[in-house]
């Protein structure tokens, strides 16, 4: 096997073993590739979800 494909077989293997051991460590998509923005359910309540649903009675529910 020539020196060239031996180099890179062995930075495959160091990207193989780096993979399996670290994971993949960054995301696959940024913040700013996503769709979600201000206001997109998220899965969890937030402070203004509260805020919302402990309106005092004088204030109306709109």
């Amino acid at each position: 096997m020539p020196a060239e494909e031996r180099e890179e077989a062995a930075r495959r293997a160091r990207r193989e073993r780096a993979a399996r051991l670290l994971g993949d460590l960054l995301p696959s998509t940024t913040r700013d590739e996503r769709s979600e923005g201000w206001g997109d359910d998220r899965g969890g309540s937030t402070r203004d979800d509260e805020l919302r649903r402990n309106v005092p009675p004088h204030h109306g529910k709109d």
